[in-house]
């Protein structure tokens, strides 16, 4: 059987050979030589050399589709109502609360150890992996090695996959089990190897963190991992909100007792906690459902960045712990994709307003961004990156902060 460089040569010999070929074989000689040149940084985390050739065993090539994932994240390119419908769907929730009610004792030991509410770690499983039924196939060292040789983020993915032959070494788990997303994000709860490392615990007691056939361990790695982000165990995520008529929208944050004075209400008739902090969020602008977010809402999005995921899981959690639906309604229609936040977001750095990254992402910056542009002009500080907005400050020149 011919090897599939001779093979390739032969191709390539053919009338009418394609340029994308020799850069094909260019592009995997490249990757074994990337390959074989991590040896020596796997060597000084303690990788063996037997470790290290099992774990890139039949691996001589980077995956095809892992790169062209790296330009489609739902979770950053979706409205937030548009991802809100499949994160937290009636379907999910009746299976979140069927899982709830079978892991009953093992979900009070969870929280009771790590202070963390059952519904909360529940939530991030489901979102993640739908309650372990979809927790990815792709091989991880693979993924790993195809982000890490194409130098996709710098050298984070590099460095992950160190971490995951250190796993190898562990024994933790066997390379044809160690599998998950694209992105190299492991399990059924998606931790990448260095996040395994870390806050993984093993607490069905057989002497594994297992993150891919063990709900136990699941559910109590995710906790571990919120309480070390610094969740407090006082607070809710964040709560629906009913702003009063005339609300001053430029005093944004403050202590939830503050809030409950001028007149804020929960939307489901409760009422505000009278410690703690938090801020106001209207993702979808003024009109659309308003939310007070405590820094639990930042620890959400520790374990991924992003403003819709967070929201996602603390409705989904609210959900199932039997808390309502939201009670505003979204807007109709898209949101600004990628292309256009990053317009408002060069836009507002021009003016002087924004300094965080030009990734086409929505996040606390460009919130605050937004804000600070909004006060400015005399607009309604809701800080919603709108269409309507981003004419105004790309058509126009921004008054200086």
């Amino acid at each position: 059987m011919p090897s599939r460089r001779a093979l390739l040569a032969a191709i390539l010999c053919l009338p009418g050979a394609t340029a994308r070929a020799k850069e094909e074989a260019h592009t995997d000689d490249a990757f074994r030589a990337f390959i074989e040149g991590l040896r020596p940084a796997a060597v000084a985390r303690g990788v063996s050399a037997s470790t290290f050739d099992a774990a890139f065993a039949g691996i001589s090539a980077p995956d095809p589709r892992v790169l062209a994932r790296t330009r489609r994240q739902s979770e950053f390119v979706r409205p937030v109502w548009d991802y809100l419908v499949g994160a937290v769907s009636k379907d999910r929730i009746a299976r979140g609360r069927a899982r709830a009610a079978a892991l009953a004792p093992t979900l009070r030991s969870i929280a009771g150890r790590f202070g963390v509410p059952s519904q909360v770690a529940l939530a991030i499983w489901g979102v993640e992996s739908d309650f372990g039924a979809s927790a990815g196939d792709v091989p991880t060292i693979r993924a790993l090695a195809t982000l890490a040789a194409a130098h996709h983020r710098g050298i984070l993915f590099r460095d992950e996959l160190l971490a995951a032959l250190a796993i190898l070494q562990r024994g933790d788990v066997a390379r044809d089990r160690m599998s998950g997303s694209w992105a190299g994000a492991m399990g059924q709860v998606q931790f990448l190897p260095s996040t395994y490392l870390a806050h993984a615990v093993d607490f069905d007691g057989d002497g594994r963190r297992d993150i891919w056939s063990s709900e136990t361990d699941s559910l109590a790695s995710i906790a571990s991992y919120l309480k070390d982000l610094g969740w407090d165990p006082s607070l809710s995520w964040g709560y629906e909100v009913l702003l009063p008529a005339g609300f001053d929208l430029s005093r944004y944050i403050g202590d939830l007792s503050d809030f409950s004075g001028r007149g804020v209400r929960r939307a489901d008739g409760a009422p505000l906690p009278q410690r703690g902090r938090a801020s106001l969020f209207l993702p979808g602008g003024l009109g659309a459902p308003a939310f007070l977010i405590t820094d639990n809402f930042e620890v959400l999005r520790g374990y991924n960045t992003s403003d819709s995921y967070a929201l996602a899981v603390g409705h989904l959690a609210d959900r199932l712990g039997g808390g309502p639906p939201l009670a505003a309604a979204w807007p109709k229609g898209a949101g600004l994709d990628g292309a256009a936040l990053r317009a408002l977001q060069t836009g507002l750095a021009a003016a002087g307003f924004y300094d965080g990254p030009t990734d086409g992402r929505a996040g606390p910056k460009l919130r605050e961004a937004v804000r600070r542009y909004q006060i400015s002009v005399g607009q309604p500080a809701d800080g919603y990156a709108s269409s309507a907005l981003l004419a105004r400050v790309t058509g126009s020149s921004a008054p200086k902060p």
